[in-house]
């Protein structure tokens, strides 16, 4: 052998050595990735929960006020009372869609909820 073909295998380990260093390294960049992707996961998910539930809360809302609306509307068409029948169906609605939201808030407590019998 020559003298040339044991400076080959000093840069063939020298080689290997640098192979596994970048191996190594790029199996930590490639962990840190998957852990940041599962991080962000469930936060995609608590945005879509959140955004849920505020449009069922703003539909408890808008459906008791609309109703309310609706009633009052029907009461003074039909009973000639306006405006006073339209003035508290919607001021009755109004309060019937705040208590719809905190019900559904989970601020205010049932019956059902509780799980004692209805009085």
């Amino acid at each position: 052998m020559s003298e040339g073909d044991e400076g080959g295998g000093s840069e063939d380990r020298d080689l290997a050595k640098r192979l596994d260093d970048l191996g190594r390294h790029l199996s930590a960049k490639e962990r840190e990735a998957h852990a940041a992707r599962k991080a962000e996961e469930p936060r995609a998910g608590a945005d879509a929960s959140a955004i849920s539930s505020a449009l069922r809360l703003s539909g408890e809302f808008i459906a008791g006020v609309v109703a309310g609306g609706g009633i009052g509307w029907a009461v003074d068409t039909y009973l000639g009372l306006s405006p006073w029948g339209l003035i508290i169906f919607l001021l009755l609605g109004f309060l019937t869609g705040v208590w719809n939201v905190l019900r559904a808030a989970g601020y205010l407590k049932t019956a059902r909820d509780t799980g004692s019998p209805p009085r």
